[in-house]
């Protein structure tokens, strides 16, 4: 773990500041996306809720910066940039692959002392334990263009243009690498509440592997299920943003609930 604070404002966009928020929200995008994924749900949620989005590098204006291809070091390195983060309550939103991140990074802050986040957000990603064995060959692009298309989160008219296909297969790339590589290690748990939001018909999430992320906590745990694929949470803005307005806003526990289909 990083012995000096990474910057700040390297890794994090505010697109609607908060300043007299009760709550911050950090959101970690899926893998080859960016901050700017999250700046609908920023608009939605302020003034209540200050939302940071993490930007990861080798993308939008870190586009110069090198790839990272290692979750844990990513992780590390975000955690490091917002560690300092104490004078309000503090809650994580990752979906896709920003979903390992933010358990991830919860794992440190709990390693470090800091107080729990007040609630984890896990959305459009199985939990850590359900491996599937699944490999999609990161030097492949036609794999992973594939892929792209099956989960209906980059428009297939920039995927047919080459000029933007070389724009964004960079970041992709390296993610997915990220992502294949990552293994999780049994035996610890986190210690807050856990939301988890998935799409019913979602390719990459069963519902039994939703509901599975009550094995990784020690706090109560809800699921709620919205229509869509994997890009629900695009497609249910409205709903998904209500929903996490209204955890934000009570930022205590809740109890256990069956799977229900948010409408």
């Amino acid at each position: 773990m990083p012995q000096t604070p990474e910057p700040f404002g390297k890794w994090v966009r505010q697109f609607h500041p908060a300043p007299d928020s009760s709550v911050r929200l950090v959101c970690l995008p899926h893998a080859g996306g960016s901050a700017s994924f999250y700046f609908p749900l920023a608009k939605g949620l302020a003034p209540a809720v200050d939302v940071l989005a993490v930007q990861y590098p080798g993308r939008q204006d870190r586009s110069n910066e090198p790839h990272i291809t290692d979750l844990s070091e990513m992780a590390d390195r975000i955690f490091a940039a917002i560690r300092h983060l104490d004078d309000r309550p503090l809650a994580l939103l990752g979906h896709s692959m920003g979903a390992v991140l933010g358990y991830e990074i919860a794992l440190r802050m709990q390693d470090a002392g800091l107080p729990a986040p007040v609630r984890f957000f896990a959305s459009g990603r199985r939990a850590p334990s359900c491996d599937r064995g699944e490999q999609v060959d990161p030097r492949t692009d036609d794999e992973i263009l594939a892929e792209l298309l099956r989960l209906s989160g980059t428009p297939a008219e920039v995927l047919a243009d080459p000029e933007l296909r070389e724009l964004i297969m960079p970041p992709i790339r390296s993610d997915y690498q990220a992502v294949m590589a990552h293994r999780f290690a049994p035996g610890r748990s986190l210690d807050c509440p856990v939301t988890v939001l998935t799409g019913d018909s979602d390719p990459r999430v069963s519902l039994a592997e939703a509901v599975a992320w009550e094995e990784h906590t020690t706090g109560p745990t809800e699921l709620h299920v919205f229509p869509g694929g994997h890009f629900f949470l695009a497609e249910q803005s409205t709903p998904v943003t209500r929903l996490l307005a209204d955890r934000l806003a009570r930022q205590d526990a809740v109890a256990p609930c069956p799977a229900r289909i948010a409408r």
